[in-house]
C-alpha cells in the first residue's frame, strides 16, 4: 500500500525493502509526496513491536533477582513501550529513535553482561554478536556513515532482536543467574 519513492529515486513505485526505511511507512506522506495509505499498518506494526518487546524485557527482568540489572531491564523495558508509540509522531520520530535506541542499547549492555557472567553459552555468544552489530547500525545511524545499507540493517536489526527476545523468552529461566553477584 506505499505509494513509493525511495531516497535515491522519489518516483518508484511501492516500498523498497532494502532501500527504504521502516519510517518512511510512517509518515503522512510518501516520499514521493502522494498520501502514504500504508502509514496505519506502519503505525500499528511499530506499535505492536514496541509493546511486545517492552513486555518481554519486563517479564524477563522478573528472571534477574539482581537489583541493579533487574531495574534497568524493567524500567527501560516500560520506557519502550512508551516511546513505541511517540515514536509514530513524524514530528518526534526522529527524537523518538534517538532516546529509544540509546535506551535499547543501555539494555541490550545490562543483559550481554548478564550472559557473559552466566553459563547459557549460546545465548552468552549470541548477545555479545548482537550487541556489536546494534552499536554498529547505531554508529552508522548516528553519524549517517554507510546510509546506502542502513535500510537493510535496520531489518536485520528487528530480526535479530526478534530472535533474542524469543530467546529470553523461552529459553531462560531463573536459575540461569542466580550464581551471578551484582
Amino acid at each position: 500500500m506505499y505509494p513509493g519513492g525511495k531516497p535515491n529515486d522519489i518516483n518508484s513505485v511501492g516500498y523498497s525493502w532494502s532501500e527504504n526505511y521502516i519510517s518512511h511507512l510512517l509518515d503522512y506522506k510518501a516520499v514521493n509526496g502522494t498520501e502514504n495509505k500504508a502509514r496505519p499498518f506502519g503505525v500499528a506494526s511499530a506499535v505492536i513491536m514496541g509493546i511486545t518487546m517492552g513486555i518481554a524485557f519486563f517479564r524477563f527482568s522478573k528472571k534477574v533477582k539482581i537489583k541493579q540489572y533487574n531495574v534497568v531491564i524493567k524500567y527501560l523495558g516500560l520506557l519502550l513501550i512508551l516511546l513505541s508509540a511517540l515514536i509514530t509522531i513524524p514530528s518526534q520520530h526522529d527524537l523518538m529513535v534517538t532516546i529509544s535506541s540509546i535506551s535499547t542499547l543501555v539494555m541490550f549492555f545490562y543483559i550481554t553482561v548478564l550472559f557473559v557472567k552466566s553459563s547459557h553459552k549460546v545465548l552468552k555468544i549470541f548477545s555479545v554478536s548482537s550487541l556489536i552489530i546494534f552499536y554498529g547500525a547505531a554508529y552508522m545511524y548516528f553519524t549517517r556513515t554507510g546510509l546506502d545499507y542502513l535500510p537493510i540493517v535496520q531489518k536485520g536489526i528487528h530480526i535479530l532482536q526478534i530472535i533474542w527476545i524469543l530467546g529470553l523468552e523461552y529459553y531462560t529461566s531463573e536459575e540461569d543467574f542466580q550464581s551471578i553477584k551484582g
